[in-house]
């Protein structure tokens, strides 16, 4: 049996509340997703501004799913032997 170690919630229920962060994105990855919705206010949703904020939420939201999938297969296969 694997142990999967929860990650660590870096942005505070407050900040997310003052970044008015919809509760569904209220995730582990939302610290990074906060100075992004920054950015893409300040530069009017320009697609080629803020490409590095945004590829390193896209890359927290990937390995947080891979980690989820990992543990749900995990699960899965206990519960069958």
């Amino acid at each position: 049996m694997v142990e999967f170690k929860e990650p660590e919630m870096k942005a505070t229920a407050q900040e997310m509340s003052e970044a008015r962060l919809p509760l569904r994105y209220r995730d582990y990855c939302a610290h990074l997703l906060i100075p992004l919705n920054k950015c893409r206010h300040k530069t009017a949703y320009l697609p080629w501004k803020c490409e590095e904020e945004r590829h390193a939420y896209e890359k927290c939201e990937y390995e947080d799913f891979m980690r989820r999938s990992k543990m749900l297969a995990q699960i899965k296969q206990e519960n069958k032997q």
